[in-house]
């Protein structure tokens, strides 16, 4: 579908990769992975077409159609949401549109409007509007807002329907930088089963690193200068690049141990006159062995710890009927709950709901229009914005500045130990805020609340502009924080491995689930938010299924079978992972030869389909390998 042949983007003397070839083949999802500033994005508008490779080419069928989201790409912001949308499927939409000019009077050429009618038939045309509506309402657009003005939505639900507009045109390869930017979990579950069921080649930039594990059949990992393809989504990536770069490690000790035992035996025996000739095979040998270079990874993942100067009482924050409205929208309605030392509480909900109003109400930023706001004894609170830039505001500031002003007393040493926690060095600590990227500025706040050391965190979608290194690192930060944690997030990664507590912002109002993400799945009852409740779900019913059945009374036939087949499994296990391993093993040779700069040029284009198919067919074979040899494991394994 998309071909890369020696591939390569530099700017100035900054190499970003090099070298890259491989084949993106039609229906596999490919998550883009890589540090910020390591070429993902830039990598993306090279298969694009918006900026041109440096070395190297990229060969995209003339007739595929190539959709594109762009995240800054121009919105007109006076024609209808919808029209939008529908400008995803160029084509038929001009052809609707010339229908439509007949229609209203434009003069009629009897034969172009019969051909008009055939060409919208061909293309379903008239389901065109209902097609766009539909994928709108599953990105959170309600239908009555198809036909207003764009301009009338907010930045980050125009950005939905330009992701809408993508989606609608039914191109045969997508490119997708960040689609999940401003979606609530509910469209980031829609996003990912109308992704599933895409059938062509998919690329994806994201950092939710559960929406790779659900989305991605394959992961493009930028890192050590080039380009590498890994089988299997990003959980089995992580495993994979570890293994890798392991045997790497453990090769280069290998030979450097080698190389000190043959030094060690040449100084020990060289100037003996009977051992001369040895020591001399083994210099031949040192000689010989070459040491493996393993690459530094571009990937590097801040240090942060979130210590309170001192513990809070242990009531931490009450609200008491919080009703809080926008004009004629009411966001929160009789909001009450009681926050405790130590919990770590997320708050989740569609977009448009109030959760990051219902932090500010907590923080006295917005007044309540009823209810009240009170926090328990000796609470001190670091606070997290949505836009966190808003928090970024003073002209002239620095980094170092910044965090000067948290810790006024403290000398610069500590306040740059502070910053180079936070990966700022060097000259970047004099860096004006406003040319800070996002993940820049995200991490300056974070090393500011280290500073503040707060026993109370507040924080609005903080894994936002995060790169994965960093969203791990904060985790993990997080995960061993003795204070109490009040966060709003759209992560289910980040959620699931950090909530203790679930408040889910409603229309109705706010229920409280107290317990784990995985918890609040099982008990929210239905599949709405994520998979994972669709598989506890049926757990439990085939438990009570499995409770209810009576035991059935086997005959001697059937048991003798039955224990014949158990006797026969390990082997047919065996078998299958013989299969399963030779299947991987013609697959890597495959891999390899695409990889070969001068395969391209040596191989005729017959013989390199007859490659691409036999990659198609092999990849259809392992797929269903995995799943027999999954199915003999299950079989094998002990009851509960």
């Amino acid at each position: 579908m998309i071909s890369l042949r020696n591939l390569g983007k530099s700017f100035g003397d900054r190499v970003l990769f090099e070298g890259v070839s491989m084949h993106l083949l039609r229906g596999n999802r490919y998550g883009l992975v890589g540090a910020n500033g390591s070429g993902k994005t830039t990598l993306l508008q090279v298969l694009a077409g918006d900026l041109p490779a440096s070395d190297g080419q990229v060969s995209i069928p003339t007739e595929a159609r190539v959709g594109v989201l762009r995240q800054d790409r121009f919105l007109d912001g006076e024609v209808r949401v919808v029209d939008v949308a529908m400008r995803g499927d160029a084509r038929t939409y001009a052809l609707l549109r010339e229908r439509e000019a007949l229609d209203g009077g434009a003069p009629v050429d009897p034969s172009r409007a019969a051909e008009l009618e055939h060409q919208l038939a061909a293309l379903d045309g008239y389901t065109l509007e209902a097609r766009a509506g539909a994928v709108l309402v599953g990105l959170g657009i309600p239908t009555k807002e198809h036909r207003q003005p764009l301009k009338t939505l907010s930045g980050g639900f125009q950005l939905r329907v330009l992701l809408a507009q993508v989606l609608v045109g039914g191109p045969d390869a997508l490119l997708l930088d960040e689609p999940t930017n401003h979606l609530d979990i509910l469209s980031i579950r829609w996003l990912e089963k109308f992704l599933a069921a895409y059938r062509g080649c998919a690329v994806v930039i994201s950092h939710d690193q559960r929406f790779l594990d659900h989305l991605a059949t394959h992961v493009l990992d930028v890192d050590y200068g080039t380009v590498t393809a890994y089988t299997g989504n990003y959980s089995a990536f992580v495993a994979q690049k570890a293994q890798a770069r392991l045997q790497k490690e453990q090769e280069k000790a290998r030979a450097e141990a080698r190389i000190a035992d043959g030094r060690a035996f040449i100084e020990r025996f060289g100037a003996k006159a009977t051992k001369a000739r040895q020591a001399q095979s083994r210099l031949k040998q040192i000689e010989k062995i070459e040491v493996l270079e393993v690459a530094s990874s571009s990937r590097r993942a801040p240090s942060l710890r979130f210590i309170p100067e001192r513990p809070s009482g242990r009531e931490v924050l009450t609200l008491d009927g919080v009703h809080r409205a926008f004009g004629d929208k009411t966001v929160l309605r009789d909001v009450t709950f009681s926050l405790r030392r130590g919990e770590k509480v997320a708050v989740l909900g569609a977009n448009g709901l109030g959760k990051s109003t219902l932090l500010k109400v907590a923080l006295g930023r917005l007044a309540p229009d009823a209810g009240k706001a009170s926090w328990g004894y000796e609470t001190r609170v670091g606070y997290f914005a949505q836009d966190h830039r808003e928090l970024l505001n003073e002209p002239g500031l620095t980094p170092l500045k910044y965090l000067w002003d948290a810790r006024p007393a403290a000398s610069q040493t500590e306040v740059r130990s502070l910053l180079g926690h936070a990966l700022f060095s060097s000259d970047e600590v004099h860096k004006p805020v406003e040319r800070l990227s996002g993940g820049e500025a995200a991490r300056l706040v974070f090393a500011r609340i280290m500073a503040e050391r707060p026993n109370v965190l507040l924080l609005d979608e903080p894994t936002n502009h995060l790169d994965l290194e960093s969203i791990q690192a904060l985790t993990e930060a997080l995960r061993r924080y003795e204070g109490t944690v009040l966060f709003v997030s759209h992560d289910r990664w980040f959620v699931a491995a950090l909530a203790t507590r679930v408040l889910e912002v409603t229309a109705d109002g706010v229920r409280d689930f107290p317990g784990s993400f995985e918890d609040y799945l099982e008990r929210a009852g239905d599949d709405h938010l994520d998979a994972e409740v669709v598989s506890l779900r049926a757990k439990a019913a085939q438990k009570a299924q499995a409770t209810a059945e009576p035991p059935r009374t086997e005959t001697w036939r059937e048991e003798k079978r039955r224990k014949n087949r158990l006797k026969d499994l390990p082997r047919r296990r065996d078998q299958t992972l013989a299969a399963i391993e030779a299947a991987e093993a013609r697959k890597r040779e495959i891999d390899a030869l695409w990889g070969d700069p001068e395969f391209y040029a040596r191989t005729p284009r017959d013989a390199q389909d007859a490659l691409t198919r036999e990659e198609a067919s092999l990849k259809a074979s392992l797929d269903e390998l995995l799943a027999r040899w999954e199915a003999l494991e299950a079989e094998l394994a002990p009851p509960d």
